[in-house]
């Protein structure tokens, strides 16, 4: 006799923006759903974002997650009760050399640091959006400064994609071996700590749950996905994602706007469960 079911995915580590949810920022019920027989078929999900942990609560509620959550691309990762299970920050150097970098580009700079969201400029490129996505307001500073040695995140955003591509080539061989820029969206382009990156934050939470990592998943749209595709046993794209994110993946599944996560859990996931 066999015994009970188990499933070949065991964890599910998803985005958020761009992949969980629709492109206005709204959780359909159609992925609330899927993730609710994830759950019943014993596959433990949480979440991995470039957002800041408070600006995760609402989905953390909604989806009722009561794993460890991914902040800053893997910057940060607290359990429920906000205690911190890995932190990586900046170092000085790198924080400096892309601050430096960015400074006269026609592009917003936004600096994360000490759970504040940091800006010279209130009237920047993408702050009424960041405001709208993160559900709290941005703080104005005279200068970065005093912050330089405790930076999270940092990010440069502009509606020139291709400048956002541009930086990304010209600031990771300046960093290399302290921090990685990634584009989270085509118009972010994110600066972390080299240890604070999706891939190493899954290898963490695998770790954690005592899940070897080819019984793990990750589902992303962003090329800051790629490093969790990299080292999951299963890897899934959205379908508005750039080319060169969706050959990484080893799947394809819809859009954002077409629930795509869903469709990925009942195509790929659930089916995957041996007697």
């Amino acid at each position: 006799m066999s015994g009970p079911a188990q499933p070949l995915i065991q964890f599910l580590l998803s985005d958020i923006d761009g992949t969980l949810l629709r492109p206005d920022h709204s959780l359909s019920q159609a992925n609330i759903d899927a993730i609710g027989q994830l759950r019943d078929a014993g596959i433990r999900f949480t979440l991995a974002s470039s957002r800041p942990p408070r600006a995760m609560l609402h989905q953390i509620e909604a989806l009722g997650i009561d794993l460890p959550t991914v902040a800053f691309n893997g910057g940060l990762i607290t359990h429920p009760d906000g205690s911190v299970l890995s932190a990586h920050r900046i170092p000085r150097a790198a924080a400096e050399d892309a601050l430096a970098m960015f400074t006269g580009k026609d592009c917003s700079v936004w600096v994360f640091a000490d759970d504040q969201w940091l800006l010279r400029d209130l009237n920047g490129a993408y702050v009424d959006h960041e405001r709208k996505t993160l559900g709290y307001d941005p703080v104005l500073v005279g200068n970065f400064d005093p912050y330089l040695d405790r930076i999270d995140k940092i990010v440069a955003a502009s509606a020139d994609h291709q400048l956002l591509k541009d930086l990304e080539a010209q600031l990771n061989p300046q960093i290399v071996g302290l921090a990685l820029a990634s584009r989270s969206q085509l118009y972010y382009l994110d600066v972390n700590a080299v240890a604070a990156n999706k891939g190493s934050a899954l290898t963490v939470l695998a770790e954690f749950l005592g899940i070897p990592l080819a019984h793990t998943a990750a589902i992303g749209d962003g090329s800051n996905d790629v490093a969790m595709f990299r080292v999951a046993g299963l890897s899934i794209a959205m379908g508005q994602g750039e080319e060169r994110v969706r050959s990484e993946a080893d799947h394809v599944t819809g859009s954002n706007l077409e629930d795509g996560v869903a469709t990925a859990i009942k195509r790929y996931i659930l089916p995957g469960l041996r007697g």
